[in-house]
């Protein structure tokens, strides 16, 4: 049996470790649990879920890497002593698949209302403005999609690469690391601590902008934040580890203490100002309180940095064929509903069942046209609208 496989019994820094992986798992829970209870991953940068989660993956597959040989020792000691000696690599382990489970959320739970982009149609001086949904996906949540593809191909490229190099290169004589597993392994660790320094930027900037907590957790945070100093002792002190294994964990924890300190901050303004961490209004004391209740119908939301009301359903059940604008077709037979309407008010013995062809006005006509073929188009198309829903395609939005 090698020297590596000599197992050293460090009764402080098992247990150590055991709390952290128990603290960790624990830690991440109310986050997980928010997202769900909420069914809103607002708040959320994808850029930062991007980075947190690649790094998690970069920092676990260098301390692979660094204990592959270690890792190998399970085969010739004891399981007591392979679960002492690969702790480390469990404890990376749970800090990537936490993580990413929070980005797996964010995709399933991302607001309806924020997936697509809205229009606002201007109606006459006595109504409200007609909200209508298109089926042009927002800037975020494209961006979103891409990114969660490329947290996918980051993962495979760096899982594979690291089995291609431990499976082929040959350890060295004298024991030590070989260079290209070496040379992997500060690239990884580099990559980690890179990617850790830059990652709470885009989510700092986004809740700052946003003014609001949003679906971050709170208590996470305070749990995670000391946590990750006693996370960085803990690698310092395992053998076959350097300083790129550890640096990532420490700058993660002073950028999370920011983000832990300005959406407190966020915490308060909000009771300030009567609403939750999602913008909406608690009571008639919000100053937001008419702005959110001046519509009879529909989902209302309104954020207190900005006066845009979003509307969910607003014109259900319209369809057009794929030759269509959609956009284009919902404008004109809006305009053109509202045009019958108010000939219908200003000249009552007009507009009724009698109306000849000739005397309805080349919008009205066309608005005629889109309806009734969208409504023939609409009992074809059900069963198989319906049916793609169901499939992969729903996952994206389409």
């Amino acid at each position: 049996m090698s020297e590596e496989c000599i197992p050293h019994h460090d009764w402080f820094n098992a247990l150590l470790t055991f709390g952290l992986c128990c603290g960790l798992v624990i830690s991440y829970l109310p986050q997980h649990f928010r997202i769900i209870h909420a069914k809103s991953s607002e708040g959320f940068s994808p850029v930062f879920l991007l980075l947190g989660t690649t790094s998690a993956a970069c920092g676990m597959f260098n301390m692979i890497t660094l204990q592959a040989p270690i890792v190998k020792c399970c085969r010739v000691v004891s399981f007591g002593s392979c679960v002492e000696m690969t702790a480390g690599v469990v404890q990376v382990g749970l800090q990537w698949l936490c993580f990413g489970f929070v980005f797996v959320l964010y995709m399933i739970y991302y607001p309806q209302h924020l997936r697509y982009v809205g229009i606002s149609i201007d109606a006459n001086g006595q109504l409200p403005p007609i909200h209508i949904k298109t089926p042009v996906r927002s800037d975020e949540w494209r961006l979103s999609i891409i990114l969660s593809w490329v947290t996918a191909v980051h993962f495979v490229f760096v899982a594979l690469t690291t089995a291609y190099l431990l499976a082929t290169v040959s350890p060295s004589p004298s024991g030590t690391i070989p260079p290209q597993i070496s040379a992997w392994a500060t690239f990884l660790g580099l990559s980690s601590a890179i990617l850790a320094t830059i990652q709470y930027a885009p989510q700092l900037l986004h809740t700052y902008r946003m003014k609001l907590v949003g679906a971050l957790s709170i208590p996470m945070m305070m749990i995670q934040t000391p946590g990750g100093i006693l996370m960085v002792t803990s690698i310092v002190l395992r053998p076959g580890t350097n300083w790129t294994s550890w640096i990532t964990f420490a700058l993660a924890a002073i950028l999370q203490g920011c983000l832990l300190a300005m959406c407190i901050a966020w915490k308060f303004r909000q009771r300030k100002l009567h609403i939750d961490d999602f913008g909406n209004p608690l009571d008639e004391s919000s100053p937001y309180w008419s702005h959110a209740h001046s519509e009879g119908q529909g989902t209302v939301q309104v954020h207190p940095h900005s006066s845009e009301i979003f509307e969910e359903d607003v014109v259900p059940g319209l369809v057009t064929t794929p030759s269509e604008d959609p956009i284009a077709v919902r404008v004109v037979l809006a305009a053109a509903l509202e045009s019958a309407v108010e000939s219908s008010l200003m000249s009552p013995g007009l507009g009724g069942p009698q109306m000849e062809a000739n005397e309805q006005t080349p919008l009205l006509r066309r608005s005629n046209t889109l309806t009734e073929g969208s409504y023939s188009a609409r009992s074809s198309s059900d069963s198989k609208n319906l049916g793609e829903a169901k499939g992969w395609q729903a996952w994206f939005g389409r």
